[in-house]
This record gives C-alpha cells, sequence and structure tokens, in this order.
C-alpha cells in the first residue's frame, strides 16, 4: 500500500481549505498557481497577496457589528492597523483602502503618518493611536502632529512620567490622551506584571492626581494588551474583566471616556487543523461589555481593536527549493533549501513559532519525516516540527526524480521582515530573497510584479562600508 503525502494530509485535515487546494497535484494558493511563480521568478522568494489583507478587515469589523447590533450596544466599532506588524507602503496602502486607523510604536511611525499624509491616503481626521514608549522624539513629533491639525490623535501613556513631559511640551491644543493598564503576564512568564503600561492599582489615583484638573489633555481611551491575544481562557477573561472594571471606575470619574480598546489580536492559522471560533469570542467581547455597562448604569464604550498580525499574517508566504537530500544517519533526513530560516524566518527560531509548512509539488509522493534546514552555518538554522504534528513530514525524494522538491512556509506576512532587517546585513551574507507583490485587477485577474530582487553583494557592502 502506498502511504502518499496527499492520503496524509487528506487523513489529517479537511482539504482543500480556505486558501488551499491542489490543480494538477500541485499546491495553489488563494487559486494561485505556486509553480507559476516558481518557473517565472525562481526561488526563493517571498510575497505578498494583497486582497487578503481587505478580507481580514472585512472579516473582523462585519463580526464586531453584528454583535453589536445583536445586542443592541450603544457605542461603535474602530478597527486598527498596527503599522509596526508590516510596514511596507503596499501593505498599508491596502489597509487603509478599507478606511482602518492606525496604531503607532514610534517616532518614526509618526513621519510615516505624514508621508501618508502628503500622498493622500489619508486626512486629518484619521484616528492615530499612539502606543509604546514615548521617547522625547516621539512625543515631540506626536504634539507637532496634533498642532499640525490632525483631530482625532490619541496619546496613550505607557508610564506616569509622560504625562509630565507633555505638560512641558506646551501644546496649543487640547490633548486627547489614553491610559495603558498594565497586566499580569500569564504563569509561565519571566516576569509577573508587564513592563508595559501603568499599574492598575495606581491608575485611579493618578488620574486624580495627574489628569482629572489638568486643562491640557483630555481622558478618551483605556487600553490594554495581552500579548498572547483574544483567546477564550481563563487569563484572557480574567485580564478582560480587570480592565473592564477599571473602565467603569475611571467612567464614573471622567465623563470624557468613551473609548475601550481591547488588547491583544485575533490568532491566525498556524497549521491545517486550526480551530478558533471569531464569532463566539467577538460576540462575548460585546455582550460582557454590554452586561457590565448595564448593571452599572454608564453608557457603553466605543470598542477599538489593534490588529496587526491577523490583518497581514495569512497574506504572507515564502517559497524554498530543496538543493539536497542528506541522511546524516539511520534515522534522520535533513531537506536543505537555498536560503536561511533564520534570515526568512526569524519566528521560527527566536520564540519557536509555527508556520504552515507544504510541499509545492510531488504530492503523490510517499512520505518521511525530515528536519529542514538553511545554508547558514549556524546551528540553530532549522525547523523540524510542526504545531500539531510535532514533526515536519514531506513527500520522498526519489533519486530518479529531475524535478526539484519546492517548500512553502505560509502565512509568513506579519513581523517577519521587520525582526530580520529587510534589505540589511543577513547573518552569513545570506541574501534576503526577491520580493513579489500579488494583487488582482477590477476583473479579478492575477496581476504580479517584482517590488525588490534578491539583495546583492554589492548592497550588502555597501552598507558594511566597503569601496567600490
Amino acid at each position: 500500500m502506498k502511504n502518499t503525502y496527499f492520503d496524509l494530509i487528506d487523513q489529517s485535515y479537511y482539504f482543500p481549505q480556505e486558501g488551499f487546494d491542489l490543480k494538477n497535484d500541485n499546491l495553489t494558493f488563494h487559486g494561485i498557481s505556486l509553480t507559476y511563480l516558481i518557473e517565472k521568478y525562481g526561488t526563493p522568494f517571498r510575497f505578498i497577496y494583497l486582497p487578503k489583507i481587505g478580507d481580514q478587515i472585512k472579516k473582523a469589523r462585519n463580526l464586531f457589528n453584528r454583535a453589536i447590533k445583536k445586542n443592541n450596544y450603544r457605542g461603535k466599532y474602530h478597527y486598527c492597523y498596527c503599522t509596526k506588524c508590516n510596514h511596507f507602503s503596499h501593505v498599508v496602502s491596502e489597509a487603509l483602502k478599507h478606511e482602518v486607523h492606525l496604531e503607532t510604536s514610534s517616532a518614526f511611525d509618526i513621519d510615516l503618518i505624514l508621508k501618508l499624509y502628503s500622498e493622500g491616503k489619508i486626512d486629518k481626521k484619521r484616528t492615530i493611536v499612539n502606543n509604546g514608549y514615548k521617547t522625547d522624539d516621539y512625543l515631540r513629533k506626536i504634539v507637532d502632529l496634533i498642532e499640525f491639525g490632525f483631530e482625532n490623535v490619541i496619546l496613550v501613556l505607557d508610564s506616569k512620567t509622560e504625562m509630565a513631559r507633555i505638560k512641558e511640551l506646551n501644546c496649543s491644543k487640547k490633548i486627547k490622551i489614553g491610559i495603558r493598564m498594565a497586566i499580569n503576564e500569564e504563569p509561565q512568564a519571566s516576569f509577573y506584571t508587564s513592563r508595559l503600561g501603568i499599574a492598575n492599582t495606581d491608575l485611579i489615583e493618578f488620574y486624580h492626581s495627574e489628569i482629572e484638573n489638568e486643562e491640557s489633555v483630555e481622558l478618551v481611551m483605556l487600553h490594554f494588551f495581552v500579548d498572547s491575544g483574544i483567546k477564550d481562557t481563563i487569563y484572557y477573561w480574567g485580564e478582560f474583566m480587570k480592565a473592564l472594571k477599571l473602565y467603569v471606575d475611571l467612567k464614573k470619574r471622567c465623563d470624557s471616556l468613551t473609548a475601550f480598546n481591547l488588547g491583544g489580536g485575533l490568532p491566525i492559522r498556524n497549521n491545517l487543523g486550526f480551530e478558533y471560533d471569531y464569532n463566539y469570542m467577538i460576540n462575548e467581547i460585546v455582550t460582557n461589555i454590554k452586561s457590565v455597562c448595564d448593571e452599572q448604569d454608564i453608557m457603553e464604550p466605543d470598542i477599538f481593536t489593534e490588529f496587526g498580525k491577523y490583518t497581514v499574517g495569512e497574506s504572507g508566504a515564502i517559497i524554498f527549493e530543496v538543493i539536497e537530500q542528506k541522511k546524516q544517519n539511520d534515522a534522520e533526513t535533513w531537506y536543505i533549501i537555498d536560503n536561511s530560516l533564520m534570515n526568512t524566518i526569524p519566528d521560527a527560531w527566536s520564540i519557536n513559532e509555527k508556520f504552515i509548512l507544504l510541499p509545492i509539488n510531488k504530492w503523490n509522493n510517499e512520505y518521511q519525516r525530515t528536519a529542514i534546514g538553511g545554508i547558514s552555518c549556524d546551528h540553530s538554522d532549522y525547523y523540524n516540527s510542526e504545531d500539531l504534528n510535532q514533526e515536519v513530514l514531506l513527500p520522498k525524494i526519489n533519486e530518479d526524480e529531475k524535478e526539484p522538491l519546492y517548500l512553502g512556509f505560509f502565512h509568513t506576512g506579519a513581523y517577519q521582515d521587520a525582526i530580520s532587517g529587510y534589505g540589511g546585513i543577513k547573518h552569513c551574507l545570506i541574501p534576503s530573497p526577491k520580493h513579489i507583490i500579488i494583487d488582482r485587477d477590477d476583473h479579478g485577474n492575477i496581476v504580479d510584479y517584482v517590488y525588490r530582487n534578491e539583495q546583492s553583494a554589492e548592497e550588502m557592502f555597501k552598507l558594511l562600508g566597503y569601496k567600490k
């Protein structure tokens, strides 16, 4: 009996499924032939499928608005995109087509906001939520943005000291501020309380002493953030209810407070067996806020979310060729790919993040357990376990086959370029791969083009200070 890779997937998961299918025994991604892209561009390459970004935004927005209508909720829903997740112009521009608001994290982010304004992609009414620790440069730029006429900038205090520094800048306009509540970390974390935000036990007194009678600012938002995301766990609901109680206590003291910013993002699929009830979780969030506000006889807040990874994660992928099969002993087989995993998907080794890994071809070959190795000389440049199976199973490479095996890591659209330092110096001077943009025209036809070619040696040497 022949146990093919297709049999393995077909017996283990519902397949085909959203985004993934086979055509002529080769993998497609949202109807796009990956073998066509390989033949056209060669490997390695990474790509972004822009339409998926809009799909994600519409999905979350529709679910929140349905829950609001179902619960007779009087507040509104606001979707913010976290620019830090993927700063590329084509990504941010695609998100902005769907009328998202923006969340910033650093001083240069404010320069990006002004760049988007100069290009006509946003106007001065767009909501800009400023998170992160406020260096003097970051704080000055935020105030300049407000002075320039942006009407809906919300400066979220991450530290008590930021309030005093705001006053020193003497902004001519009243500054809308938020307060970030520090959350307790999960039990397995290295520390008990997050370094981000202000302790919830201090917030009421801080409001009375620093904000309540300060005419230069207006408190409009309470913000909290759970790093592990919005999940149906005792831990998440515990932090959520703590923040909601704090919102109620502040609202009774502050009429201008109208926004509750949910911390953490919605999860994305990192394996073919992924299950998450988005509808249930979003409805539970809205129901809980509504219930507590009704009990306390206060107006329901506007709900803000800051979705970065959820917005762009599932739009990205990176494709490799297996350039050698190495059998190091009787039990282990290595597939060596034509780039470095550390350089291209750094989350895989830095925080053991898992991605959907699938072969592009050879689905009718038998499968075997393998480990995937990059071409760098670093011991950590490997990938050897899936989130569900705890091992990597891929088609066998038969010696008589001329066609190489191609592999794809999918849903890599968030953070990987920023963390690896896109276009910068790479480990072992292994270049950043070619970057492809995929879109659809008004008739639904696929449009693909090279955003940037593979990094050259000369580009690296210039960064390193070598003369021509």
